[in-house]
C-alpha cells in the first residue's frame, strides 16, 4: 500500500470544512472511553465502557436494517459471574436511533492508526474538493457519502452485530470525487520497498490502486475473511463520491503542471512559491 503524503494542486481557498472534520475526529477520538487511558481504571473497566459507547453511538447493521434494538446491551460496568469477571447487560438507559448512529459513527475510530490513516488522505485530498464544491456542499457531499457507505455495507451484512466505525466511507468519497476532477494532478508517495521510496505519481494510478485494493479485499482476496475492516464500505463510498463529481469535471480548472525534479545546485538556485 502507498502512503500519500502530498499532492502538487493547491487549493484557492482554506479548507474550513475539511479542518473542522478533522478536529471533530481527533476531539471525539480524545473523549473516547479507553482511548488515552483512564488513570487507575482496570484494563477491564476501560474495556466495558468502550463496549457501551460503541453500542450506544456506533452504526451496527442488523439495527440498521431491520430496525430492532437489542434488549440488553452492555452497562459499561463490570461485574461477577460463573465464569468470572466481565461486563455487565441490561436494559438501555437511553434511546437510540439506527439511523443517527451512522452519522455518529462517522466520527469514531478504534486506534490511533485507524485515525490518523483516515485523516491523512482527508487532509491530502479533501481540500480540493472542498475547493471545487464549495463549503457548505462539500459537507453535505461528505455526510452523504458516509451513509452511502454504512448503508451499502449493512445491506450485504444485514445480520451482522458487529459496530461499524471510522470516518473511511465519507473520505472514500472524497477519493472518488478526487479521482474525477484531478486525474492528473500528481502526488507524492511513499512506496514501501525495503525502505519507503519517494514517488511522484498521477492521481489517478494512486487512487486507482487504493479502489482495487479495496474491491479485492471486499471479495476476500489478499485478507484472511475479509479481515475486521469494512472493505466494501470503501467500495461503496468511492462509488457514490465519484457520481456528484462527474457535473463538475467540465468546469474544473486543471492542477497545476508540476516542474521537473531538481538535484544538487540547480535545486538550490530555483525559485519556489
Amino acid at each position: 500500500m502507498v502512503i500519500p503524503v502530498h499532492d502538487v494542486n493547491p487549493a484557492r481557498r482554506t479548507p474550513y470544512v475539511t479542518y473542522a472534520l478533522i478536529a471533530a475526529n481527533v476531539l471525539v477520538f480524545l473523549v473516547m472511553p479507553g482511548a488515552a487511558g483512564a488513570v487507575g481504571e482496570s484494563h477491564l473497566a476501560q474495556l466495558c465502557h468502550l463496549h457501551a459507547f460503541m453500542d450506544h453511538y456506533a452504526a451496527i447493521p442488523k439495527e440498521m436494517i431491520h430496525g430492532q434494538l437489542p434488549r440488553l446491551v452492555p452497562t459499561g460496568e463490570v461485574g461477577a459471574g460463573p465464569n468470572g469477571p466481565g461486563c455487565v447487560v441490561g436494559p438501555a438507559g437511553y434511546d437510540k436511533s439506527p439511523a443517527l448512529s451512522v452519522f455518529t459513527s462517522m466520527f469514531l475510530h478504534g486506534g490511533w492508526l485507524h485515525l490518523l490513516g483516515n485523516m491523512l488522505f482527508l487532509l491530502i485530498f479533501g481540500n480540493n474538493v472542498e475547493d471545487r464544491m464549495g463549503h457548505v456542499r462539500y459537507l453535505l457531499f461528505y455526510v452523504v457519502c458516509g451513509y452511502a457507505a454504512g448503508y451499502g455495507f449493512a445491506l450485504l451484512n444485514a445480520d451482522s452485530t458487529d459496530p461499524l466505525i471510522g470516518a473511511s466511507g465519507a473520505i472514500a468519497g472524497v477519493l472518488g470525487a478526487y479521482l474525477v476532477l484531478y486525474p492528473k494532478a500528481r502526488v507524492w508517495v511513499l512506496v514501501p520497498f525495503l525502505v519507503f521510496l519517494p514517488l511522484r505519481l498521477p492521481a489517478w494510478l494512486v487512487l486507482g490502486f487504493w479502489f482495487g485494493l479495496q474491491a479485492a479485499y471486499s471479495s476476500g482476496h489478499g485478507v484472511s475473511g475479509g479481515g475486521t475492516v469494512a472493505y466494501m464500505a470503501h467500495v461503496v463510498g468511492f462509488v457514490a463520491g465519484m457520481l456528484p463529481a462527474w457535473p463538475l469535471k467540465a468546469g474544473t480548472p486543471p492542477p497545476p503542471e508540476p516542474g521537473p525534479l531538481l538535484f544538487g545546485r540547480r535545486a538550490r538556485h530555483r525559485q519556489v512559491w
